[in-house]
C-alpha cells in the first residue's frame, strides 16, 4: 500500500478531521511522507479541509 492510500485510510477510520501531525502517528508514518501524500490528496480532491489544519474525507 503506498503512502497516500495510507493516508487515506486512516483519516477513514478516524471519523473525525485530522492533522498531519496525528495521521502520521496513527499510521506509524513519517511526518514528511504524510505532508508528501496529503498534498498529492488534496490536488485530487480526496481530501477536504473542514477547518484549518485539519484534514477529512471529500
Amino acid at each position: 500500500m503506498d503512502t497516500a492510500a495510507k493516508v487515506l485510510e486512516v483519516i477513514h477510520k478516524a471519523g473525525e478531521p485530522l492533522n498531519a501531525g496525528k495521521v502520521a502517528e496513527l499510521g506509524e508514518l513519517e511526518r514528511k511522507a504524510v505532508d508528501k501524500a496529503m498534498d498529492q490528496l488534496k490536488k485530487e480532491g480526496k481530501i477536504v479541509s473542514p477547518k484549518r489544519c485539519y484534514w477529512s474525507p471529500a
